[in-house]
């Protein structure tokens, strides 16, 4: 097989031509590492491996992007990467990222968990939930959660003050903030027990 042509295209991208006929896009700086030239002869074996390591880096790139917005944990990451690139080139990347310390799952939970407690208010039934969506640890799971000292009715009234407090005049009101609150993980008691305080001061 001969390298015909190799044309720019966008994103760091060239088009590499075998034989006269268009093959197919790679990264352009691996193309340049590896010195696939118009003209040369290559093996399938070469343009295989120029294949693989193009996706590597690619996915590379897009993992750098990705936790260069927000803390990953390693499956959100690789869930996110593998819509692009082949399974192998994921778990290389997260691996590669774990080892330069870049993405950690025991620090990602423990900031999540932080966010979770003081921005949503979550009750410790739905931080768990939420870390288990993340992909985090069952055990990982139990040592954060055991670390915390979570109010949940303080969590509610939280709650309640930010979206429900105009609306617990009428049942139908209570009933959609109870709903809610439950949906969240808090228990029926510790929901009627706060939700009282505030129905108490409306009559």
């Amino acid at each position: 097989m001969q390298i015909t042509a190799i044309e720019p295209r966008r994103k760091g991208l060239s088009a590499l031509y075998i034989d006269g006929e268009f093959a197919l896009k790679l990264d352009a700086e691996v193309l340049i590492a590896l010195r696939f030239d118009v003209g040369r002869e290559i093996t399938d074996e070469e343009l295989h491996e120029c294949i693989e390591t193009s996706q590597l880096k690619r996915c590379k790139d897009k993992a750098m992007w990705l936790i260069s917005y927000r803390d990953h944990s390693r499956k959100e990451l690789i869930d996110k990467l593998r819509r692009d690139y082949s399974e192998e080139s994921c778990i290389k990347t997260a691996d590669r990222l774990g080892e330069l310390g870049l993405i950690d799952d025991s620090r990602f939970a423990r900031r999540y968990t932080a966010d979770l407690i003081n921005i949503k208010h979550l009750s410790e039934r739905g931080i768990r939930q939420k870390l288990r969506e993340k992909g985090i640890d069952r055990d990982l799971i139990d040592e954060v959660v055991d670390e915390l000292s979570i109010d949940e009715e303080e969590q509610i009234r939280a709650i309640i003050e930010k979206k429900y407090a105009r609306v617990l005049s009428d049942e139908k009101g209570q009933r959609r903030a109870a709903n809610a609150l439950a949906r969240l993980g808090f228990s029926y008691q510790d929901i009627k027990s706060v939700m009282s305080e505030y129905i108490d001061d409306i009559e």
